[in-house]
């Protein structure tokens, strides 16, 4: 392996349920049945998923995309191995929010696997773990305007609205399964996209009054 799991458990901060090691070791196992499935390059998905997100927690304080940093930032953990250049190109072009589309099929896989786990029961789960630590509503109804709001226009003042995963479903959630790559991924979403939908349309009739 060109890196280890405890290894790479080393450069992620404890405490944080979103993006945390818990998520590295999801993305994991997901780029490898996938990888297996694709004839991609297991070696280089590997050190991909475990170093995808290594400068998520720098993010929110530098500004700095943590796709870009995060890049740099396995470049030099891996420096010297003979295919760390694959493994950089695939952190590269992982994030959703970027016009950094990825071209190699390992980075379409890790992109895939990473959106994977965006949504389905462990994605429900992840945004309300985002609103809790943001101190977002529970629900909130979503107005027509902002669930017509494209992709290019930013995330700047969605907290105009009063953000909430509801708003998070709709504005991304909702897109994911669109944006995958590879024929295994996309098959895992369909069924991961249904119990989602279902989540958030049953959620709104209960807090109606409706169930």
């Amino acid at each position: 392996m060109m890196i280890s799991v405890e290894e790479a458990r080393g450069y992620y901060p404890e405490g944080d349920p979103v993006h945390g090691f818990d998520h590295v070791l999801r993305v994991l196992r997901l780029v490898e049945r996938i990888g297996a499935a694709e004839g991609a390059d297991l070696e280089v998905l590997r050190a991909a998923a475990l170093l995808h997100d290594v400068a998520r927690a720098d993010e929110l304080t530098t500004g700095r995309c943590h796709a870009q940093a995060g890049a740099e930032r396995a470049r030099e953990i891996l420096a010297g191995q003979p295919k760390a250049a694959a493994v950089v190109e695939a952190i590269r072009t992982h994030r959703f929010r970027d016009n950094n589309r990825p071209t190699t099929l390992e980075g379409q896989i890790l992109y895939d696997a990473d959106k994977l786990d965006a949504i389905g029961a462990v994605g429900v789960a992840r945004a309300y773990a985002m609103g809790g630590q943001r101190g977002q509503a529970l629900w909130a109804p979503v107005t027509a305007a902002f669930a017509q709001r494209e992709r290019a226009a930013g995330l700047a003042d969605l907290s105009r609205e009063g953000h909430t995963p509801v708003h998070e479903y709709v504005f991304k959630l909702s897109k994911l399964r669109d944006t995958l790559f590879t024929a295994t991924a996309k098959a895992l979403a369909d069924e991961r996209h249904r119990f989602m939908a279902e989540y958030y349309a049953r959620l709104e009739a209960e807090v109606k009054g409706e169930l």
